[in-house]
This record gives C-alpha cells, sequence and structure tokens, in this order.
C-alpha cells in the first residue's frame, strides 16, 4: 500500500510503499476512501522539518532539555547518533479519514467487514484503526464528508467544554477548519454565534456556516455592543498564532463568570487581572474528548461506562456523523480543494507555499479490496548469503534500530533477510536503510520461511513466549530480547519444547550485561577465589508513568521481570552459580495512584552459597550514574560504575581503569555468531536462563505474599 510519509530530518515529504498492515485484536482493518490533510497541524509538522537542527531545537525547547539530559547520563556521541536516527525515522501524516472495512481484529463486535467508517487513520491506502477510534457513517453521508468526523470531534469537545445552552453568545476566534465547525455546532445548539479572523474570506464563510457575524479584527467593545453590555457568555479559541491577542481578546470579550475555552495553539502569556475581576473560568480541550492518550482506552480498547463518562471520543466522533446525517451540519462548503493520492505532494505544496487560498483539503484513494492486500515487500538485499546465518527481526523499535540491527550488521556473520514490524512502516525504513531484503506486518512470514535461520524478537514483553516457542518449533534459533517470558505457565512450555527438540535450536536472551568488559574483568578477578562472594547491584532506573505498556502486567510484566531481570543475570553471572531462594520487598505507599514495585530490593542465594543484594530503584534523580556493582569475596574487592569505569582492589592496591561505555551488546551478538558458527554451546546456558527468569518472576509473587521463594531444578 501506499502512505503519505514525513521525514523530520531532511524535510522531506513521499508517498511510499509499505507492507499492508495486519488487523491486530481490537482493531479494524479499513481501506480509505479519502482523508482530510489537517493543515494547521501537518502545516506545523513540515515547518519543523524543514528547518534546521538548532531551529529544530529553537521550535522544541522540551526535547533539547530531553537531549541534554541524556548527554550527561550517555555521552555527547551517543545521545547525537540517537538525535539523528529518531530524526531520520519516517513520521506518518495524517489523523481523519474514512472509508470501507475489510477485517476485523479478534474481539470486535461492533464492526463488520463492508462497514462504512470514519477513523483517525493516516493517509495511507489502508489503516489498522483501533475500535475506540472508528465510528459508523450512515448511508447518506458522503465518505469525504465523513473525513471531517475527527476534526470534527475537536471541535465539538471545545463546545461541550464551553458549557453553552440554548440562546447563550459565543464568539469564536479562529476561523479555520476547526473554528468553522465549531460555529455550525453552535449554531445547531441555539446559540448566538460571533466569529473573528485576520481573514476575510473565512469570516464569510463563517456566516455561510451559520455565524450571526463575523468579521475580521472584532474587538472585545462589538462583542459588548452586541450582548447588551453583557459580554460572550463563552469564547472558543481556535485560532493557531505565537501571538497572545487571541487570549487577550477572550478575556476582554467574556462576561463575568463567563467561560474561556482554547482549543488551538496560542501565546498563553495570562494576564490575571481580567479572569480574577470577572471570576471567568479558562479551560484548554483536550483533542477529541475523554479516553484520548489514555492507552487503556485507546489501545485495549476499555471503554468508559456512558452513565459516568457521556461523551467519550468515539462518542465525540459518532455524534458528529450522527448530526451529518440528520442534516445539521453540511461541511460541503469546507472543501477547497481535492487531490488523489498520485498528486498528494501538490496539496502539501499549496500549504507549504500558500500560492492560493485554501481550507479543506481531500486526498481521494482508489479502491482497495481484501484480494489486494500484500503484507509482503521485497527489496534488493545488500547481503550475499555465503555461508552466514539468514535472520528475520520482529520489531522495528527504537532498540532494535539503534542498538541491536547494527550490532547484527557489525557482526558480520549474518544475512539480514526479514524485518517486520506491526504497521510496516518502521520495518520498510529499516529494510532501505540496513540492507534487508524484506519487510512485512505478517510474522508468520518470517516463521514460515524455510531460509531463515534465526528469529531475533525485540517487540513488547508479552510477545517473547509465544515467538521462542514458535521459532524452537520450527526450527529455527532464537534470539529474544529480555524478559524470555512473564509467567511460570511460559516458561514451562518453553522448558518442555526445548526438551522435545534434541537437539535442540539455540536459544539466547538478551542478558547483555554479562558479555560487556567491565563484566568480564570483574569475572576474572574472582576467577581463582573459591569461597561464596556478596554481590550488591544498584540500579537508579528512573520513573516510569504508570500507564506505560512496561508498566502493564500483562503486556510487559512490570519492571521487576521486566528490567530488574539484567541485574538478576548479572548477579548469577558473577556468582558463577544460579540462583536458589529470592526474597524481594518494596516501599510502602498507600497511594492507589502509585506503582511501587519498582522501589525494591531483592536478595538472592545461590546455590555455591553466595549472596546478592539488588537495588532497583525508581524515584531518583537522571543525573546520578544508573549502574553500580560491588562485589567482595576472597579478600578481593571489584566495582563496576555504569560499565564506563572498574575498581579492582586486592593485596592492599586499589587499581581503576576507564573506557568507554559498553553494555555488552555488541559481545553477545558476536557470542551467539561465533555458537551458531562452531554448533557450540548457547551463549548463556538454559539452567542461567531458567534460574534468572524464575528469580524476577518468583521476586514479583514475594512483594505479594511477603515471603520467600525457593527456586527448585524442578519448580
Amino acid at each position: 500500500m501506499r502512505q503519505i510519509n514525513q521525514n523530520l530530518r531532511t524535510g522531506e515529504l513521499v508517498t511510499q510503499n509499505v507492507p499492508d498492515p495486519m488487523v491486530r485484536p481490537g482493531e479494524v482493518l479499513i481501506a480509505n476512501a479519502f482523508s482530510l490533510v489537517s493543515a494547521g497541524t501537518e502545516k506545523m509538522l513540515r515547518d519543523l522539518a524543514k528547518k534546521s537542527l538548532l531551529g529544530k531545537a529553537r521550535a522544541r525547547p522540551d526535547q533539547v532539555r530531553r537531549v541534554l539530559e541524556k548527554v550527561r547520563g550517555e555521552g555527547l556521541l551517543n545521545t547525537i547518533r540517537q538525535v539523528r536516527s529518531k530524526l531520520d525515522d519516517p513520521l506518518p501524516l495524517g489523523y481523519c479519514s474514512a472509508g470501507i472495512v475489510l477485517a476485523c481484529g479478534e474481539g470486535i463486535q461492533h464492526f463488520k467487514p463492508g462497514d462504512r467508517v470514519a477513523s483517525n487513520g493516516n493517509h495511507a491506502e489502508l489503516v489498522a484503526v483501533p475500535k475506540n477510534l472508528t465510528a459508523h457513517v450512515a448511508d447518506n453521508v458522503p465518505l469525504d464528508h465523513a473525513a471531517f468526523a475527527v476534526l470534527g470531534s475537536i471541535a465539538l469537545q471545545g463546545v461541550r467544554l464551553s458549557k453553552c445552552t440554548l440562546g447563550e453568545t459565543v464568539l469564536v476566534v479562529g476561523l479555520g477548519l476547526v473554528g468553522q465547525v465549531a460555529v455550525a455546532l453552535l449554531k445547531a445548539a441555539g446559540c448566538r454565534v460571533y466569529g473573528t479572523d485576520p481573514d476575510p474570506s473565512k469570516c464569510k464563510l463563517a456566516i455561510e456556516m451559520g455565524a450571526d457575524e463575523a468579521r475580521p479584527n472584532m474587538s472585545a467593545a462589538s462583542v459588548e455592543q452586541q450582548t447588551g453590555g453583557l459580554g460572550a457568555d463563552a469564547v472558543v479559541i481556535t485560532a493557531s498564532t505565537k501571538s497572545n491577542g487571541p487570549i487577550e481578546l477572550a478575556a476582554a470579550a467574556v462576561r463575568k463568570k463567563g467561560r474561556v475555552v482554547l482549543i488551538g495553539v496560542i501565546g498563553l502569556e495570562l494576564d490575571r487581572r481580567p479572569f480574577y475581576f470577572k471570576e471567568a473560568e479558562f479551560v484548554v480541550s483536550c483533542s477529541y474528548g475523554p479516553g484520548r492518550y489514555d492507552p487503556e482506552y485507546e489501545e485495549h480498547g476499555r471503554d468508559y461506562p456512558a452513565p459516568y463518562v457521556r461523551w467519550t471520543e468515539q462518542r465525540n466522533i459518532q455524534a458528529v456523523l450522527d448530526m451529518m446525517a440528520c442534516g445539521e451540519l453540511d461541511v460541503t462548503p469546507l472543501i477547497s480543494h481535492r487531490f488523489t493520492l498520485d498528486r498528494a505532494s501538490e496539496a502539501y505544496d499549496l500549504i507549504s507555499n500558500n500560492s492560493e487560498p485554501y481550507l479543506g483539503i481531500v486526498i481521494d484513494y482508489p479502491g482497495i479490496t481484501s484480494e489486494k492486500i500484500e503484507r509482503r515487500l521485497e527489496f534488493k538485499s545488500t547481503a550475499t548469503r555465503q555461508g552466514k546465518q539468514k535472520v528475520g527481526v520482529l520489531g522495528a523499535g527504537n532498540f532494535a534500530k539503534m542498538m541491536l540491527i547494527p550490532a547484527i550488521k557489525q557482526c558480520g556473520q549474518f544475512e539480514l533477510g526479514t524485518i517486520c514490524s506491526a504497521g510496516g512502516n518502521s520495518a520498510t525504513h529499516m529494510a532501505q536503510k540496513m540492507g534487508f531484503g524484506v519487510a512485512t506486518t505478517d510474522e508468520g512470514k518470517v516463521f514460515d520461511d524455510p531460509t531463515i535461520d534465526t528469529v531475533f524478537s525485540v517487540t513488547r514483553h508479552d510477545l517473547h513466549a509465544q515467538h521462542v516457542l514458535r521459532s524452537l518449533s520450527a526450527g529455527k534459533n532464537i534470539f529474544v530480547e529480555k524478559p524470555l517470558c512473564l509467567n511460570l505457565q511460559e516458561l514451562e512450555e518453553i522448558e518442555s519444547c526445548l526438551l522435545a527438540k534434541q537437539p535442540s535450536p539455540i536459544l539466547m536472551v538478551g542478558f547483555n550485561r554479562r558479555f560487556s568488559p567491565a563484566a568480564k574483568q570483574i569475572k576474572d578477578l574472582f576467577s581463582s577465589i573459591q569461597s561464596p562472594l556478596t554481590i550488591a547491584i544498584r540500579f537508579n532506573a528512573g520513573d516510569i508513568p504508570a500507564d506505560h505498556w512496561t508498566q502493564d502486567l500483562e503486556q510487559g510484566g512490570g519492571r521487576i521481570i521486566g528490567e530488574a531481570c539484567h541485574a538478576i543475570d548479572l548477579a548469577t553471572f558473577l556468582a558463577g552459580s544460579p540462583p536458589v531462594r529470592v526474597y524481594c520487598e518494596s516501599v510502602a505507599d498507600g497511594s492507589p495512584e502509585k506503582i511501587t514495585d519498582d522501589r525494591c530490593f531483592i536478595t538472592l542465594r545461590h546455590a555455591n552459597g553466595s549472596v546478592s543484594s539488588i537495588g532497583y530503584l525508581a524515584g531518583g534523580d537522571k543525573s546520578f550514574p544508573k549502574e553500580r556493582v560491588e562485589v567482595f569475596g576472597g579478600g578481593r574487592v571489584g566495582v563496576i560504575d555504569d560499565f564506563c569505569s572498574t575498581t579492582m582492589c586486592s593485596g592492599g592496591k586499589a587499581t581503576t581503569q576507564k573506557m568507554k561505555m559498553d553494555k555488552g551488546h555488541q559481545n553477545e551478538i558476536r557470542a551467539l555468531a561465533s555458537a551458531l558458527k562452531n554448533d557450540g554451546e548457547p551463549p548463556i546456558s538454559w539452567e542461567d536462563l531458567r534460574g534468572v527468569t524464575l528469580a524476577s518472576i518468583l521476586a514479583v509473587q514475594s512483594l505479594r505474599d511477603g515471603f520467600p521463594h525457593d527456586i527448585s531444578s524442578t519448580h
């Protein structure tokens, strides 16, 4: 399929071929008929993309702060590499479209193939959209009109927040697309509507859309005159400008105890006095309405009960479509231009150059049927076989792009075969950039390909176990990013599959720290010590929001299973012995909104009598080093500071060696390549993989029941 992408680094806009998306559980696969260009939002992105790196920094000071934090924590060169890679990622444009349902994922009952729908899908021939961001389109509503529904819901949410009732007066400041729809919605609600915009033609159009009066540079005095000196009951700001003019006008025009609603993007240097003396309300409207940016609602499809949240974002989208169906909202006057997908670049040139007046720009798509779906896109591969292991990579997120795939390519023992991502966009980008032969959205294309020898799974944690099982069952080696799995049942299934395949393919988990130069130095320091060791590992983990996917126990497993497993594996490596007992305790905090599992201490006893203490600690400061390891035993002490230096103490002398930060990612890939080439043992034994995974899972269980747990060989 074809999709419109924006390159944020070069400013280039392309209509690109990418594999057709898979429809996942809770999603609807839609063949777009039309999409609407949101000129304000998309022009802002295009303008940002065309700026120099310095210009981008000036435009986004919030991102500059994050970059500076990375420089302090990860170094300048590594940060520059990450920033450049991030800017190089293609950004899909668009969020307003309408078309025909081709297929429905598991759990979808409200939609059927053949339904006419509107969604927040991108500018693409095919889109897979969560069910709560999709709404039905009545037969009498043209699909090019339905493409306005999502944008219309933005206006509708702002209108709802204005709390205007029949007969009240509302001033709309800014008469672009959202402003025009707001005018029509307010008029349909029985309000007296006034509008203002610097463009006289937009003011004229607002009158056509239902405004009682609209003119450029309308003053607060004019509003007071029209309202008998009372002022507007509400002011809805839909303008996009850096100026404070709109908020100053709103403060002056709104009546005492009135309401000001901000939908657009404006200067917000508020003068407190007019709001204070009028006791006026000021509220910022959040996009389509309740549910926006809530992953439980948008990604997992968990709706809010209507008796408690009457108007969610989906119900707002549906309400706009229902108003179109009953003739209360006609967007015909708002369509100024139409372009086919082949001519999409002309639409964006029009916006960028402002060569003629425009408002609603609609993109028309050729019809796609389910018979035309192609989830595999071939490229000319730069690799040659010549005895190399051909790999398939599942996942093309930041870690895969920045760390794992470059390490695979640099190793030289692998041929880049197929890369798979859910949407296809990032897989296509990486295929072209790194030299994969195939990009796909169907992971079956990897597992069912007899030419793929080794699979790399770099996906969300809940997919790891099934990828391991499918690879082993297909006789393929697999490298899976940590964790190996999320629960005891998955671990038992993996172990059974390994035992059933003799000789079994190589299974490796991405516990990279044991392969770091620093860890090897400390391991060598204690290689001649026969007595048990005591090991202390501290992670300054940093806070992650409670709604981040890694905190979700079903999807990410939580941070102990998902990341503290790194420390458990490193302790296992340094002790030279698997864990046999685990106990975990976290801080006590009575707030139901806070997660405390990631502020914990984990105590491990190892089979050889060694003891490890792991402090996995969120809630610290990013300026402090992230990881520290201390090992004591046999009259020696070894210390790792953030994998940038080691200190070794023996015989009354201490030696410190500084090094480039290296957490072992490249070395672990080399170790895997060597094992595959020489038919050797897996780089990490199954005994260690099993013990570390069990310790991670049982550490969480220990938090719940308050008891230590033994890790037996038959657990």
